[in-house]
C-alpha cells in the first residue's frame, strides 16, 4: 500500500477525484519519463500525449511511454511532434514512429523561448502556434470522441 504523500498516490487520489467523481477533462504534463505512472493511475487514463522532439533520444522516450501504455491497457498512445523546423523533421518524427498515431505539429517558435524568460504566456506571444496546439487539440477531441 501507497504511503500518503508518495507521488504516485497523489497523482492516483488526484485523478479518481476529478474523473471519476467530476467526469472533467484533465491533461497533466507529466516528466519526460515513465516511472512515475502505474496501474494504479493509469485506470482512468483515456490516453497518452507524447511530445516528441526530432531526436532520437525523444523518440525512444517515446517508445518507452507507448510500451508502459500497451501494457497498463491505455488504448491510445498519440504523438505530438514539437520543435519542428521544417518537412525533413517531420519525417523524422513520422519514420521513427511509424506505428503511433501524430495529431500534428508544432514548429519551433523562437517568440516562445523569448516569451518563457519575460514570463509571458505562450498564446499572446505566439498566434501561430497557438493556432497549431488549437488544431492538434481538434483533432484529438474527435478521436476521443469517437472512441
Amino acid at each position: 500500500m501507497p504511503v500518503p504523500g508518495e507521488r504516485p498516490y497523489l497523482i492516483r487520489s488526484l485523478l479518481a477525484h476529478l474523473l471519476v467523481r467530476r467526469s472533467e477533462v484533465v491533461i497533466m504534463d507529466m516528466d519526460a519519463g515513465v516511472e512515475h505512472l502505474g496501474r494504479g493511475t493509469a485506470q482512468f487514463v483515456d490516453a497518452f500525449l507524447v511530445v516528441v522532439e526530432p531526436g532520437q533520444r525523444s523518440v525512444g522516450t517515446a517508445r518507452a511511454v507507448q510500451a508502459l501504455a500497451r501494457d497498463l491497457g491505455i488504448k491510445h498512445c498519440l504523438v505530438v511532434g514539437s520543435k519542428v523546423r521544417g518537412e525533413a523533421d517531420k519525417q523524422f518524427i513520422r519514420e521513427s514512429l511509424p506505428d503511433m498515431e501524430i495529431l500534428g505539429f508544432i514548429d519551433y517558435h523562437p517568440e516562445l523561448a523569448n516569451a518563457d524568460r519575460e514570463g509571458m504566456g505562450a498564446y499572446q506571444s505566439s498566434p501561430a502556434a497557438a493556432e497549431q496546439v488549437r488544431k492538434i487539440k481538434d483533432v484529438l477531441e474527435n478521436l476521443l470522441t469517437k472512441a
